[in-house]
């Protein structure tokens, strides 16, 4: 059973190398305060519900295996040149949005991504070096350094999926909430003890949720926990028709839950309301 786990526990290594804390918090304000606009949401993939770093990275990864791939195969030259050229060309939005997207994580995170990144970079210098060693009539060595690159791009890889799934970086951390959820109506107390434009929580069952009355006496219901990092929603203000997240100050529209403005990239859960002899109820909603 220990040769199963030994993998796993080399990867989970680097959520404890606390030295690379001031470092990352250096980087992390730097990223931060880049004035990227609109496009800090499109890198973190707002618009396509999940992180967008992770689908960008296939593009240099796929590039330089299909090169490593030639080599080992005996294929044209100029297309294992072209490939590794392709892969680094279509890099630097993959960096960008990692980048983005680890600004944004708890600490133990960072220090995984960091690694991540550091592996990610290695391998881009190797692959660089070995395009230049190709053009300049050295292929043995290109080969030997693309080899070495496709290597570190892989290891690079392997921890970035760590960090994605074992470590729930880009997962949506309220997805359950409505199947754990009772299935039918559910009071979440008098509608006279809950204040306009001031997020509650409670309970519905044994699931964390936000409450929002809106002025005109209409009324949301979201998920609790954050889709992002999980951070309680109901410590956060509602602004411009939205929720705004009190960690990472995400933005979910009230309407429907839907992310307005990242890093959270999935819509926070949104339950099904009614009002009953002066009492709010909610429950899951039925359907898709």
């Amino acid at each position: 059973m220990d040769r199963y786990r030994a993998p796993a526990d080399c990867l989970d290594a680097p959520t404890g190398w606390t030295f690379l804390d001031p470092v990352a918090e250096r980087i992390a304000a730097v990223v931060q305060r880049l004035p990227l606009g609109p496009a800090r949401d499109v890198l973190h993939g707002v618009w396509l519900g999940h992180p967008l770093h992770p689908a960008l990275a296939q593009t240099p990864i796929g590039c330089w295996t299909a090169a490593s791939l030639l080599d080992a195969t005996g294929g044209d030259p100029r297309a294992v040149r072209r490939l590794t050229a392709a892969g680094l060309v279509t890099l630097p939005p993959v960096l960008l949005a990692g980048w983005v997207d680890w600004s944004r994580l708890p600490p133990a995170h960072r220090r995984t991504g960091l690694v991540h990144a550091a592996g990610a970079v290695a391998a881009a210098l190797l692959q660089g070096t070995s395009l230049h060693a190709r053009c300049h009539g050295h292929p043995t060595r290109g080969r030997l350094l693309g080899l070495a690159g496709t290597g570190a791009v892989g290891l690079a890889a392997a921890l970035g999926g760590h960090l994605a799934y074992r470590q729930a970086a880009g997962a949506a951390h309220a997805e359950a909430e409505p199947r754990l959820a009772p299935s039918d109506w559910h009071s979440l107390g008098a509608t006279a003890d809950i204040p306009a434009d001031t997020p509650v929580r409670r309970r519905l069952g044994d699931v964390p949720v936000v409450v929002v009355r809106g002025p005109d006496d209409s009324w949301t219901v979201l998920a609790d926990r954050c889709t992002h990092m999980a951070a309680s929603l109901a410590g956060g203000e509602v602004v411009d028709g939205c929720l705004e997240c009190p960690l990472h100050h995400s933005r979910f529209r009230l309407s429907d839950g839907h992310p307005a403005r990242g890093p959270a990239t999935a819509a926070q859960p949104r339950f099904e309301t009614r009002v009953l002899a002066d009492h709010l109820e909610a429950r899951p909603h039925p359907g898709p």
